[in-house]
């Protein structure tokens, strides 16, 4: 008896989850419709059905949820970090401009075309350090980006969603992120469908996700 109720069960949830799938699969294919025609016809049955089943239990929904948390903190700490040599530049610039004009005020008139000489190469070359050092703050930011993308990559790959694979091809970057989208998307959805049944018997939702007055998600 107990393992026909066992059995009972195993078919239940099996109709749950196909269920769900579908009305996942269903609203991922209502969304692809958003999306530029061109990205729509790479968006086929079979992947977006793959992606379904990617985002069955929720988990995906909170990894992603912490992949874009993580790369709004980077993206702002980098911000900071520019922003902060864009300010020593200036105080540079500033001290510099001073320097010359007191000099010039203290110095006699016939030495006056030497000294603007000095000024001129002390200039060009603090210019020139500024220059190299945005140069280099710019490649830092570029690279850390690009390492943060890999490691998005990566993680999705690992977690099993269609589509995410290491790649720095600029058209499957852009499906990547119209797949993230979805997933975005998707998610909010979600949180305004449960804010709308009240939990109770309403349309499906991502497991994991919690909503702000606004129903955005936020991390759980």
């Amino acid at each position: 008896m107990e393992r026909y109720a066992g059995a009972l069960e195993e078919v239940a949830d099996g109709a749950r989850q196909q269920e769900r799938h579908y009305q996942l699969l269903s609203a991922l294919q209502s969304l692809v419709k958003e999306l530029p025609s061109s990205f729509q016809q790479r968006l086929s049955y079979t992947t977006l059905s793959d992606l379904a089943l990617a985002l069955l239990d929720g988990t995906v929904f909170e990894i992603v949820q912490g992949l874009l948390e993580i790369q709004h903190l980077t993206e702002k700490s980098l911000y900071n970090q520019r922003l902060r040599l864009q300010n020593e530049h200036r105080v540079l610039r500033q001290a510099l401009r001073q320097k010359h004009q007191e000099a010039q005020q203290a110095c006699r008139p016939h030495n006056l075309p030497v000294l603007q000489a000095a000024q001129q190469r002390e200039l060009e070359a603090v210019e020139h350090r500024i220059h190299e050092e945005q140069r280099a703050m710019d490649r830092k930011i570029v690279l850390e980006l690009d390492r943060k993308v890999a490691d998005q990559q990566s993680t999705l790959e690992k977690a099993g969603v269609a589509g995410f694979y290491v790649t720095t091809n600029p058209q499957e970057l852009m499906l990547q992120m119209n797949l993230l989208e979805l997933i975005r998307k998707l998610q909010q959805r979600g949180c305004r469908a449960g804010k709308a049944a009240l939990g109770l018997g309403g349309p499906w939702q991502p497991p994991a996700a919690q909503c702000d007055q606004k129903g955005s998600p936020v991390p759980p």
